[in-house]
């Protein structure tokens, strides 16, 4: 027996006896998403948390996730494997901004990407994801919109609702993977793979969203692969998300835009901090407990659920 297969073994045996379930985010590495008993993107698997019987959600992702299950699973125990996984854009936004934004736009509402830290979430009126954001923000009765912390998803909302004027919280967030897509990664990517369609994240800058074949969230590109007629597909997001097409598509081909081997950027750092060692440990110790104050984690599901009214 191979070392990852012991503790796949171990892991295993532990959620058993723990009543645990693992929630895997999409850019897990593969061993990782194996074990994991749900995966998806962050909301989704948040979602999903919510309706397991579970004692114990081990999220297997970075921490704003953690805190995010922690904040609508107020009764279970939420555990982190590794506290410093944290993510460049949820750190793009702290609280006195986001205030003193609220304050120079007082009736403006505030829609917040969902990476971003609980307490921020706490001072937002709606939540949204990459397939939302777009329907969230044509739908809401306002002019003027305060849109954070994503600067390039806020230029891709723009781009679809011209008629309203979107401030972005602020100016400058970006995902530190996402942000170095360049047009001419994609012209040596589509030579390389002439038959391959783009699938890009709405993370990306605007001009790799304008060459893609389609854009979506990690989701939405399981679900466009699976349904495409096409075999080969080019992967503009963060390279961990190839591990999640393989599993769900195995039959059809799946290339980075950029490779480990190419930029180190195409691994996000945070995401890698989660190994499958980590996540035993944590279950064996119950480590590291995630904990929202009760009033904060209140006032964010409120921001989540304002978003699923609207939506409904």
């Amino acid at each position: 027996m191979t070392r990852v297969e012991e503790l796949l073994s171990q892991i295993k045996k532990l959620k058993t006896e723990k009543n645990a379930i693992i929630l895997g985010h999409n850019y897990m590495e593969y061993s990782v998403q194996l074990v994991s008993d749900f995966t998806g993107d962050s909301y989704d698997l948040a979602v999903k948390a919510m309706k397991t019987n579970a004692n114990i959600i081990l999220f297997a992702g970075v921490y704003f996730m953690a805190e995010q299950a922690s904040a609508l699973n107020p009764d279970k125990k939420v555990l982190s494997p590794d506290p410093s996984a944290g993510c460049t854009l949820s750190d793009a936004l702290d609280v006195k901004t986001l205030q003193e934004y609220k304050e120079r736009y007082p009736n403006a509402p505030v829609v917040l990407y969902i990476n971003t830290s609980i307490y921020a979430k706490a001072l937002a009126d709606y939540i949204v994801t990459s397939s939302t954001a777009v329907n969230v923000v044509q739908k809401l009765n306002a002019q003027t919109i305060l849109f954070g912390p994503d600067a390039n998803l806020a230029n891709y909302v723009q781009q679809k609702v011209p008629n309203k004027k979107i401030i972005k919280v602020p100016p400058n967030g970006r995902c530190i993977v996402h942000a170095n897509y360049t047009k001419q990664l994609v012209e040596l990517a589509r030579k390389k793979y002439p038959n391959a369609l783009l699938m890009a994240h709405p993370e990306a800058p605007l001009e790799i969203l304008e060459s893609a074949d389609f854009v979506g969230s990690t989701n939405q590109m399981i679900q466009f692969s699976k349904e495409n007629k096409n075999e080969e597909f080019i992967v503009a997001t963060e390279i961990g998300m190839i591990n999640a097409l393989k599993i769900k598509n195995p039959s059809k081909k799946f290339y980075p835009l950029v490779t480990t081997e190419a930029c180190a950027c195409a691994r996000c750092p945070y995401m890698n901090i989660i190994t499958l060692e980590k996540v035993k440990r944590s279950l064996e110790e119950e480590v590291y407990e995630v904990k929202v104050p009760e009033d904060i984690a209140e006032r964010a599901k409120m921001a989540f659920e304002n978003t699923m009214k609207l939506l409904e």
